[in-house]
């Protein structure tokens, strides 16, 4: 009996702490770490976070694979359900899930949760708390490469909170902010230096020329520039002449953006004039000219912050003794003073002492030369140890009639001969044992240039005129976009004029871009009719990368 009541005691004591641990709320519970399971790791961070409504996550809706035609005529016994199938191209839901807020996934493999590579969330508002749980499952998905949130109702806050996370996503490419009216602006944030996005589109999201000014400055100014952006979508938006303006500068130092979309905005002749000046050749400023300077004589001297050599420092005249004595050809000029003023004093004495201490030393270094080629041969190879024996005793000997012909003749090139040969010979055993010396980097390995693929265009070839440094335009953007606006007939020329010189110039090279391959100024005030315009469309319509030309006659065909 006594067992039995200890034991249903300690069952109480046990329920009871459970109770106790269930109902106490000030308990702040473990940390959670994603794991990369996207649907796992947000269902968990919205249950932590005590959201009244959690989000599903859903597979994306794609539409269904057709199948193969089957042998098409029904047969008589059966009835006409049987023969004509219901269509499988929709899926009933019910009247109000559609609009349920929830965030649809691409996988990779859709056995495989952790393999998720895109994100779409539609119309319903993203708050702070929800911004920092999907920064939480963002930043440990190794496969996710294209984000897109459609009017999520983004303000300054989380929109700054989603732009630091985004170096932490790794393989993301393609970000899609679309609908996002931001009255911060704070736009430039999502293109930093960190930031791996190399596609942006931000289409009807309200942005001024306060927003187009910062973005600007993050594709490019004297001092740095952007080189991962690569397509940038600004449609739809109320960018002015001013906000053309502060882009167009940012394109004159930029060398990677090749898409650019400005359609549907409120752009005049100032900003077209501007964006034709930097497509085709533009006037350096002060600010450019000192930055052009220091990029010229940077890369014509790179070894200007090293010392001269040794040869050019002995010989000049102007320095002081002080800064000679330190060089090694000064320590070699006094290590040969010192040794020629022994072999005086030997020479005084009779000549006899100097060749029986020198033949001391040469005996000495002969065995310890033998005791390392011995140490060298056990670690190499057989092969290698017994040739660089057989070059270890020849070079001994060398080293050991020099040293003697040094003494009788009074030169000092015997010694050195000697000293030759054995750094040759060390050098050849050294390059017969290859198999232990794969780990070490040789010194005749090419140094780490970085990347050399970005061309400051402050360096190009300028031209002199009229007191100021003119030099080529950007050549890498190949598609522009500026339908829809207020271009007139001053800004359509200025356009027409750019893409003349870029056509022109790139019959003579091919080394700096392409130049434009698509244009679209449909839809101005000025008409589609004018006769700039079907210049421009004459000029471009080669160019275009589906352009097909017209097929020939069939006169013209027999003729060939």
């Amino acid at each position: 009996m006594g067992k039995k009541v200890e034991k249903s005691l300690k069952g109480e004591k046990n329920q009871s702490a459970i109770s106790q641990d269930e109902e106490d709320p000030n308990k702040t519970p473990e940390p959670y770490s994603c794991t990369g399971n996207f649907q796992a790791d947000f269902t968990e961070l919205c249950r932590r976070n005590s959201m009244a409504a959690i989000p599903p996550v859903i597979h994306r809706a794609r539409p269904p694979t057709q199948a193969a035609p089957e042998s098409s005529k029904p047969e008589k016994g059966k009835d006409k359900e049987n023969a004509e199938p219901p269509p499988k191209t929709y899926v009933v839901k019910d009247k109000f899930e559609y609009f349920k807020p929830c965030v649809q996934v691409e996988m990779e493999n859709y056995d495989k949760p952790e393999t998720v590579t895109e994100i779409y969330i539609r119309g319903w508002k993203i708050d702070d708390i929800m911004m920092n749980t999907l920064k939480q499952c963002w930043s440990v998905m190794e496969k996710l490469h294209t984000i897109n949130l459609w009017n999520v109702g983004l303000n300054g806050e989380t929109l700054s909170i989603m732009a630091s996370t985004l170096p932490s996503i790794v393989n993301l490419r393609t970000l899609i902010l679309d609908g996002n009216v931001v009255t911060e602006e704070n736009w430039h944030e999502l293109i930093t230096d960190e930031s791996p996005v190399q596609n942006l589109s931000l289409r009807h999201c309200g942005m001024t020329d306060k927003g187009a000014k910062s973005i600007g400055e993050a594709l490019g100014t004297v001092k740095r520039t952007n080189t991962k952006l690569v397509t940038l979508n600004l449609a739809g938006n109320q960018i002015s002449d001013q906000g053309a303006i502060d882009i167009a500068n940012g394109l004159r130092m930029n060398r990677t953006l090749m898409s650019l979309s400005l359609a549907s905005n409120q752009i005049g002749d100032k900003g077209a004039i501007k964006l034709g000046e930097v497509l085709s050749r533009f006037p350096l400023s002060h600010e450019e000219v000192v930055e052009r300077r220091k990029q010229k004589s940077s890369m014509g001297s790179p070894d200007r912050n090293k010392s001269p050599p040794p040869s050019r420092r002995a010989d000049s005249k102007d320095r002081p003794g002080s800064v000679r004595s330190s060089s090694q050809h000064d320590k070699s000029d006094k290590s040969k003073q010192k040794q020629s003023a022994k072999t005086k004093k030997d020479a005084g004495k009779g000549g006899k002492e100097a060749p029986k201490e020198e033949e001391k030393h040469d005996k000495s270094k002969g065995k310890k030369d033998d005791k390392a080629a011995a140490k060298k041969d056990s670690k190499s190879g057989k092969e290698g140890g017994t040739s660089s024996r057989k070059a270890e005793e020849e070079s001994r000997k060398t080293q050991h009639r020099g040293s003697i012909s040094k003494d009788k003749g009074g030169n000092t090139t015997g010694r050195s001969s000697g000293a030759s040969l054995v750094a040759d010979t060390k050098n050849a055993a050294k390059g017969k044992s290859k198999g232990k010396d794969k780990g070490k980097p040789s010194q005749a390995e090419p140094e780490d240039m970085g990347d050399s693929s970005f061309i400051n265009p402050l360096t190009d070839e300028a031209d002199f005129i009229d007191g100021q440094l003119w030099v080529p335009g950007n050549r890498l953007l190949i598609n522009l976009n500026l339908s829809r606006n207020q271009i007139n007939e001053q800004g359509m020329a200025a356009i027409l004029k750019a893409m003349q010189y870029q056509t022109t110039l790139a019959l003579g090279s091919k080394s700096g871009g392409t130049g434009l391959m698509r244009i679209c100024v449909f839809k101005n005030k000025i008409s589609s009719d004018h006769d700039i315009v079907r210049k421009i469309n004459d000029i471009m319509l080669p160019k275009d990368p589906f352009y097909k030309p017209p097929p020939q006659t069939p006169e013209a065909e027999s003729t060939s």
